[in-house]
């Protein structure tokens, strides 16, 4: 059989660093986002209705001065629900509006209907609320001592920890925390409902799941799926955060729109939004590590505790995948991790770019780190010493081989690179004679699974339509959200079909086009969607080829398709040609494309089996320096050696590894978020949380792509590249937590929560 990217070898669009698809109408103001879309006469607008409290019942909801207002028409509450008052999540734990009490401030309890944004703002600041405070729980660690949960603790093993333990020559133990991420897309959350006919619905919503979207609208309303259409044609960003809670949105929105029999649409301003959205989990741990001489990990006991806040919404699996990633690039002989999802008075925390692998993969790291220092060995050696093997110590503690391991050659290729043993040694000598600003340097690599974790989201479908004119539309069921994947799916089919690029167009995402879609998330959105547009578009080329075939007197597999010709042993024609003729014979111009990711498999009651298809690869060399006075701290300098495999597009490839990896800096050094003894948020505006700006690129920062294809039968030999890059940022707090312990010269690990705000530097420094 041939292998699918057998033929986009030599191809004049795969593996070319091509434009964004849209990259002309983002500078040119002309991209079209939810919030641009022309309003249908007699379009309402809906603000919500917030709760000022983290805990409390909810005694009533005085609504009268708010309908005083001018330009408001009514309010919703939760007795206007026609069909289901709870979401239709997996856990079925989270009401649509509050209703008898309220769990967090800024939980949503009902909407102003007005007619203009502002007015609806304005008045949902005039309900009154009645609510009796309760007690709340605000940390992970206080839900857990409560054993409040929003899912039961899970507990993986392999071997036996204790007794590794107690083998083990040397022992250390430890806690920290690490802090959540607002997404802070510049899009926010968005949605516009528009009641159709015969009780139908069309909802534009700003999301990365519509299927989800459109089922969330049905339960709501109490109408089937069939009768809710929702598109997206792009995001203004979504990282995770556009995953399940774009549907809160929609679910309003339609609901508004239902009560009062108009168009409703909704937006959130910066300050709700942060306050009504979920961020990425917060973490804290317990760990005790047994090691030999050598810096070798003998046994490993860890404890998570994830903060949840007050629903489930995707905290399973994010806590799944902070265990199967709590090995990293490690092999782990005997461990034992127990994993408690708590449940807490705060906003519902959500998928956030890596789903819980980051909060892993820091604590594994954390970990070396402090063994390193306790050994006074240089942490790099460290972590080579614990790598996975490639014919042995090479199975996970969820039991799935490491088969395609290119660590060890990776690192080796990195080290020589950013001459890390020169560096290392000169960093040395400034730190003797600098008694102010001290530097560190890191090397962390990254192995970081790619599919689904639920084995039954690892399916796509798609559409490929060829016009009588020659000119391709592809319709798939993933989104965009800035990432290239409407570009990527493009090339791929231009290459099947073996037309130029500009002649393929990408069309929004459509409930009512690819049905059953799943999220674009997990990084397997080109994965995914990419092999179905090529199957898809190769169904055409096929039904062509076969035409070609016999007016030509040839074998279909003679037929070639390149840069907009067909060609076969005796004739060249145009692509534009053949499709007029072919047309004309009544040969079918368009098909649908379905994948499915092969191989894979797992017990979900165990967490064991093959939950991923392959591991793409990754390490990054960073340097920091510490203001040892002010805990202040600088990235100067990074240099990257990523694993992509064979890249359908460059540049977007290495765009998505610097975007990750910067904003994974902004996780570890400066996105600090603060809730109050009182449960609100003080940290929600860019006044108060601080994302990276283009002043905190390093002044060198060096990206390359190991040049190898996925090892995999992947679509085109590539390897996802939306998530594996943000956790290479890891090495910038290791630098950081080695410069602090070069600062305290006293061979003693070094406990520091993250973020690296100066804050917890310099509490750190005084350890």
């Amino acid at each position: 059989m041939e292998s699918p990217h057998a033929r986009t070898q030599h191809s004049p669009a795969v593996a070319v660093p091509l434009a964004h698809e849209s990259a002309r109408a983002h500078v040119s103001g002309t991209a079209t986002y939810i919030d641009d879309i022309p309003e249908i006469k007699g379009t309402l607008h809906a603000a919500p209705i917030l709760s000022t409290v983290a805990r409390g019942k909810l005694r009533g909801v005085d609504v009268a001065a708010a309908l005083a207002m001018p330009g408001v028409r009514d309010v919703v509450l939760a007795r206007d629900i026609p069909g289901d008052p709870v979401l239709a999540t997996f856990v079925h734990d989270e009401p649509v509006f509050a209703q008898g009490e309220v769990n967090h401030v800024g939980q949503v309890i009902g909407l102003v209907v007005a007619d203009t944004v502002m007015d609806a703002r304005r008045a949902a600041r005039k309900v009154v609320l009645d609510i009796e405070p309760l007690p709340a729980i605000l940390t992970p660690r206080e839900a857990h001592a409560q054993q409040s949960y929003v899912l039961p603790p899970v507990t993986v093993r392999r071997g036996d920890a204790d007794a590794a333990l107690a083998r083990s020559k040397r022992r250390l133990q430890g806690q920290f925390e690490v802090g959540g991420q607002e997404h802070f897309y510049l899009e926010g959350q968005v949605a516009y409902a528009i009641p159709k006919e015969q009780r139908g619905w069309h909802v534009h919503s700003s999301t990365q799941h519509p299927g989800e979207v459109q089922h969330w609208v049905a339960h709501a309303l109490g109408i089937e799926n069939n009768a809710v259409t929702v598109e997206c044609r792009r995001m203004g960003g979504g990282f995770g955060g556009k995953e399940t809670q774009a549907g809160h949105l929609a679910v309003w929105a339609a609901l508004a729109a239902h009560k009062c029999g108009r168009p409703v649409k909704m937006r959130l301003d910066r300050d709700d939004d942060f306050l009504v959205t979920g961020k990425r989990h917060p973490f804290a741990y317990d760990w005790e590590a047994g090691f030999d001489d050598s810096g070798l990990l003998t046994a490993l006991k860890v404890k998570m505790y994830a903060n949840c806040g007050f629903s489930a919404d995707l905290s399973g699996p994010v806590a799944d995948r902070a265990i199967f990633h709590t090995d990293n690039a490690y092999f782990l002989s005997d461990v034992e991790i127990v994993s408690y999802r708590c449940r807490t008075n705060v906003q519902s925390h959500t998928a956030f770019r890596g789903f819980g692998g980051p909060q892993g993969v820091i604590l594994i790291e954390a970990i070396l780190g402090n063994i390193a220092r306790t050994l006074a060995l240089d942490p790099l050696d460290v972590r080579k010493r614990n790598l996975y093997g490639v014919a042995e110590r090479n199975v996970t503690h969820y039991q799935m081989k490491v088969e395609d391991n290119i660590l060890a050659p990776l690192i080796a290729r990195l080290e020589e690179h950013s001459r890390y043993r020169e560096r290392r040694g000169r960093i040395a000598a400034w730190n003797a004679k600098s008694p102010v600003i001290k530097r560190g340097l890191a090397i962390t690599p990254v192995k970081f699974g790619i599919s689904f974790t639920a084995t039954l989201f690892n399916q796509a479908g798609a559409l490929v339509h060829v016009y009588t004119d020659g000119s391709v539309q592809v319709n798939h069921g993933g989104t965009e959200m800035g990432q290239g994947l409407n570009t990527k799916i493009a090339q791929l089919v231009a290459d099947e079909l073996g037309v130029p690029f500009e002649r393929v167009r990408s069309t929004a995402a459509d409930t009512s086009k690819v049905p059953n879609a799943s999220a674009t998330a997990a990084s397997s959105g080109t994965d995914l969607n990419g092999r179905a547009a090529q199957y898809a578009a190769r169904n055409v080329r096929d039904n062509l080829a076969a035409f070609v075939a016999g007016l030509d007197n040839c074998g279909a597999g003679a037929v070639g398709f390149s840069r907009g010709q067909v060609i076969t042993p005796a004739n060249t024609r145009s692509f534009d040609e053949v499709v007029k003729a072919a047309y004309a014979n009544r040969i079918q111009l368009w098909s649908h494309g379905f994948y499915r990711t092969p191989k894979i498999h797992y017990d979900k009651t165990t967490l064991t089996g093959r939950p991923f298809y392959y591991f793409a690869y990754g390490a990054a060399c960073s340097e920091v320096a510490v203001d040892t006075l002010t805990g202040e701290s600088r990235v100067l300098a990074v240099d990257i050696l990523h694993d992509v495999g064979t890249p359908v597009n460059p540049a977007i490839d290495i765009g998505q590894i610097e975007g990750g990896f910067i904003q994974g800096v902004g996780w570890l050094t400066t996105e600090q978020l603060v809730w109050n003894d009182k449960g609100v948020l003080t940290t929600h505006a860019p006044s108060t949380y601080k994302i990276p700006t283009s002043g905190d690129v390093p002044p060198h920062f060096d990206v390359q792509l190991w040049p190898e294809a996925n090892r995999e039968d992947n679509v085109g030999g590539s390897k996802a590249v939306g998530e594996p890059p943000f956790m290479l940022a890891i090495s910038v707090w290791e630098a950081i937590r080695e410069a602090v312990a070069q600062a305290r010269g006293d061979g003693r690990p070094v406990q520091m929560d993250a973020p690296a705000t100066a804050e917890n530097v310099l509490k750190a420094l005084g350890a």
